[in-house]
């Protein structure tokens, strides 16, 4: 009985957490876009996309220090050395890369909904940055969050998924019309 009540608790927090998410990314998208408005004439494509690309540096950092993070935990740790040759894996380490999978996913998404923006919504490239930050911010309160609990990363997860995920469906909205 404790473990349903613990685990629907959990159901909660996770969902205040990716509402929450869901309208931080609302507000700040809708700022964003609302902000940039299509007053400039668009730069070509190429310039476009070596904006996005610079900008996605820091996107790409966390996903460098997410593997940094394991490889620092695995040498210091006599039985975590040897990796996927150990026969078993540290709390540390699983969590870690746990961490890093979840990184690298959501970065190469975040990646790509970026140059999907930067592509399909030409006068509306300076988004990409909010989309940007709103990754860096959910990674940070992702990582902090993690080992205490599904509840306590939500929003984080939230912050970096949702904004990629409203980028995507944007663009291939626009692209269709």
């Amino acid at each position: 009985m404790e473990r349903d009540e613990s685990f629907l608790r959990e159901q909660r927090g996770v969902r205040r957490g990716a509402v929450l998410a869901g309208l931080i990314g609302i507000l700040a998208l809708g700022l964003a876009f609302g902000m940039a408005g299509p007053a400039a004439p668009p730069a070509g494509a190429g310039e476009r996309i070596a904006f996005a690309l610079r900008v996605d540096l820091v996107v790409v950092a966390w996903f460098a220090a997410a593997i940094a993070n394991v490889a620092r935990l695995r040498f210091a740790s006599p039985d975590d050395i040897g990796a996927a040759t150990a026969p078993t894996e540290g709390a540390r380490i699983k969590v870690a890369h746990a961490l890093l999978t979840n990184t690298g996913e959501q970065a190469a998404l975040a990646v790509f909904a970026h140059l999907a923006v930067a592509v399909t919504l030409a006068s509306y490239a300076a988004v990409v940055p909010v989309l940007a930050g709103l990754f860096c911010v959910g990674r940070l309160l992702f990582w902090l969050g993690y080992a205490r609990g599904a509840a306590a990363r939500a929003l984080g997860f939230g912050l970096t998924f949702y904004p990629s995920l409203a980028a995507l469906v944007i663009s291939a909205a626009a692209s269709l019309s």
